[in-house]
């Protein structure tokens, strides 16, 4: 999380030094038409591939994509893969799946001419199928005479689903011609979830962690993607209007 709100400051600050510049040459432009490229954008999440080399017991990858449908929102999906190992004092499992998430982002970030930035909100339905494998777990006592036991008793549940809504803020910053580098932050809420019998859902492929005192969780994401134009709209600016 640390890398994210670093990288979250970063290109912040870089999206701020493109708009000063820009402002600086606005009043030269104002009789340019603003040619608006529409397109899909394609990529990859880097943080899953991160923590892939970083953490262990973790592997996993996501392709995103999105395609302008008006000036402001974008179509948008995200497809992934996960595996998680979990140990804890008291239980050890594993869960690996894949996920899907679709939705839109509106664009709320008003570029000067030549910018193609952006400050997103959007909204995800997520859908996850996946399976769960209970490794071992300790039997919890507190008297003295029957010391904690751990059961070593390997169980699989396949065919769990699971769903969720997820909000979605970001930041997108046009590098090079078409590359693009983005941050996100999300919140999520569990709408719906197949358990084990006797167990409980401790990661879910797309979701995260979950928690037992509550039926939200985070993430967090950054990518690096490209922009394939299809076609291009001309965007007459204020000083036209006028």
């Amino acid at each position: 999380m640390k890398i994210a709100l670093t990288l979250l400051c970063c290109i912040s600050l870089f999206c701020g030094t493109q708009s000063m510049l820009a402002q600086k040459n606005k009043n030269a432009n104002d009789t340019i038409p603003k040619i608006e490229k529409y397109g899909l954008r394609v990529g990859a999440d880097l943080s899953k591939p991160l923590r892939t080399l970083l953490e262990d017991g973790y592997s996993g990858f996501e392709i995103i994509g999105d395609f302008r449908v008006t000036d402001k929102f974008y179509a948008a999906a995200e497809l992934g893969n996960e595996k998680k190992d979990w140990v804890e004092p008291y239980v050890s499992s594993k869960t690996s799946g894949s996920y899907a998430k679709l939705g839109f982002d509106y664009n709320a970030y008003e570029n000067w001419l030549g910018m193609e930035n952006a400050i997103t909100i959007g909204l995800r339905y997520g859908f996850s199928t996946f399976k769960q494998e209970l490794i071992s777990y300790r039997i919890y006592t507190d008297n003295p005479a029957y010391p904690n036991e751990t059961i070593y008793d390997p169980q699989e549940f396949t065919g769990l689903t699971a769903h969720w809504a997820e909000l979605i803020v970001g930041i997108k910053t046009e590098v090079l011609n078409n590359l693009y580098l983005s941050i996100n932050l999300q919140l999520k809420r569990k709408v719906a979830e197949d358990k084990p019998n006797n167990f409980d859902n401790l990661y879910i492929p797309g979701y995260n962690r979950t928690y037992d005192y509550s039926e939200f969780g985070v993430g967090y994401g950054y990518s690096i993607s490209y922009l394939i134009p299809i076609f291009k709209k001309n965007k007459t600016t204020e000083a036209e209007r006028k």
